[in-house]
């Protein structure tokens, strides 16, 4: 359980949101004020299982983490559960969960990093004539005009989940009742409605967006995913109340029978509530991925780069987004595999307060880690290169390193992918992104977000409290739907706890930095597609 957290005064309005934010890495729960003030918070680990390309989890180890976590941040204190007046979540999203009628999974999951519909994508993305950056123009032009984006090359959004079961898995496809994303499965089981939200919909790739006040599915999108209409579920919208609790659930955590299920949506767009509702307000999530996001009032898509402005939870608006696959993942690499990982080596099972050592170490390390270049692709990369083969390194290691410089070279890693990121969102976005707003654990880190300041040359807004926003987001959420706050309310909530200027006395070091980065790639690029070709490709 968090450290208490109810010392703010209470406010005139004592209700409260159940806030629901299910990661990758597992379920947090917190109660949540409608003025953003985490009351009390509890988390518990989910599993992932990764072999190869396949990286899966179960949607039953989501429900018991739910309510595990959700039982915890209650409490025993009655009067904490008679506030609740709402639940909302926010999910890790392009997860693929197949359930049948009476809403029961189908097997394990397919998450975000799970890439084994790269192969039916390619099948469905290509032509008989020229390409451009992999798809038939014909079709590309189709998805981009319809969705403001396209299907992922990498198989690793719900479209290529669905394509994958579709043509490698037919008996589990035809058992199939719907297709649902993580966030559309917890709300299953808490309202007992087969939805999905206009933002939980968007990486299936079958919908048109162009009005974001009514996304739709599109027939001749869906006829070219090779899918069955009827396995998808209606879509609602973010703000939408799906009823009340389902009564087990309301004696699972003794709950009122009243309290309502607002639909909420995927963590994208939680977190874009959470930090920077306003129009082109830039954030910076960092968490087990990373993203750059923003809201803006157009749908627009920057194919090479891969970033993409689709509907969002905020009606009306577009959220443009840049995603990084591996960000803080890099840092439980670190410790999990590397540091502490269990063999004959290892001296302590648990280091609770390793980032913490992580970042003071860190901090006293010259800037550029003396040389050290360190490259944070360990599941490939999304933007701004679609590219699965690209792999983590580090470069020019030499005897005079120590593993304090590597920890530092870690998180400067991360942040020159984030600046590779950050130059094609702002061309996006038609002008500079200005203040970012950090958020999620990583922005925890004084020292991380002083390294995004330097290495990006953007000032870096740090909140009271980042690793909370997907669940202050969800809140607001749950807040508008209900009818007591509205999206224009938002903005002075936000509290900062610092803004961390960029050294203009590190811009030649890291600019030059960069440039090596950048060059790192385009060199090693070949061989890694090499190396890391599935078996039988060569032949």
């Amino acid at each position: 359980m968090g450290p208490p957290l109810d010392t703010v005064p209470e406010q005139a309005d004592g209700r409260l949101v159940l806030a629901v934010d299910l990661g990758t890495s597992g379920c947090k729960c917190a109660l949540v004020s409608l003025d953003g003030t985490v009351h009390a918070w509890a988390f518990h680990a989910v599993p992932l299982h990764v072999q190869g390309a396949l990286a899966e989890q179960a949607p039953q180890d989501w429900w018991a983490a739910f309510l595990h976590s959700a039982g915890e941040a209650l409490g025993a204190e009655t009067s904490l559960r008679q506030r609740v007046v709402a639940v909302c979540c926010s999910t890790q999203t392009e997860g693929t969960v197949c359930v049948d009628r009476q809403g029961q999974p189908l097997g394990r999951a397919l998450t975000w990093l799970d890439s084994r519909g790269a192969a039916a994508m390619a099948r469905r993305v290509r032509g008989r004539g020229p390409r451009i950056e992999g798809y038939a123009p014909l079709k590309l032009w189709r998805w981009l005009r319809l969705t403001g984006g396209a299907p992922s090359l990498s198989g690793r959004d719900s479209a290529g989940h669905m394509a994958y079961i579709r043509d490698e898995e037919p008996e589990r496809y035809e058992r199939t009742y719907k297709f649902l994303n993580v966030l559309d499965y917890l709300n299953l089981r808490l309202s007992g409605r087969f939805c999905a939200t206009q933002d939980s919909a968007v990486t299936s790739w079958v919908t048109d967006n162009r009005n974001p006040h009514q996304v739709r599915y599109d027939a001749g999108l869906i006829r070219l995913l090779g899918i069955d209409a009827a396995k998808l579920p209606e879509i609602v919208h973010s703000t939408d109340v799906l009823g009340p609790l389902l009564p087990d659930v309301v004696q699972a955590l003794g709950l009122n029978p009243g309290t309502l299920v607002v639909a909420g949506a995927v963590d994208t767009s939680a977190v874009a509530v959470g930090a920077a509702v306003a129009d082109f307000e830039t954030h910076l999530y960092l968490g087990t991925s990373s993203w750059l996001g923003a809201h803006v009032p157009f749908m627009k898509t920057d194919v090479r780069h891969k970033i993409a402005a689709v509907p969002s939870a905020v009606d009306g608006r577009y959220l443009a987004m840049a995603l990084q696959s591996t960000a803080g993942a890099n840092l439980s690499f670190l410790r999990d595999r590397i540091l502490y990982h269990p063999d004959e080596l290892a001296s302590d099972e648990e280091h609770p307060a390793v980032y913490e050592v992580l970042n003071r170490i860190a901090a006293r390390v010259p800037p550029g880690a003396r040389g050290l270049i360190y490259t944070p692709w360990l599941l490939g990369e999304r933007t701004p290169v679609d590219d699965p083969r690209l792999r983590a390194g580090l470069l020019n290691m030499s005897l005079e390193h120590t593993r304090e410089d590597i920890f530092r070279a870690f998180l400067e890693g991360v942040a020159l992918n984030t600046r590779w990121m950050l130059e094609p969102f702002a061309r996006l976005l038609g002008r500079n992104a200005g203040t970012v707003t950090a958020v999620g654990g990583g922005a925890q880190s004084d020292v991380w977000c002083q390294i995004m300041a330097d290495v990006t040359g953007q000032p870096i807004r740090q909140l009271e409290n980042p690793i909370q926003t997907n669940a202050i987001g969800a809140a607001f959420i749950a807040g508008v739907g209900m009818g007591a706050l509205s999206f224009a309310d938002l903005g002075p909530l936000r509290r900062t706890r610092t803004i961390y200027e960029p050294s203009s006395a590190l811009r030649r070091l890291y600019g030059d930095q960069f440039e090596t980065f950048k060059e790192v790639r385009t060199r090693l690029a070949p061989l890694y597609h090499r190396i890391n070709a599935p078996q039988g490709a060569a032949a």
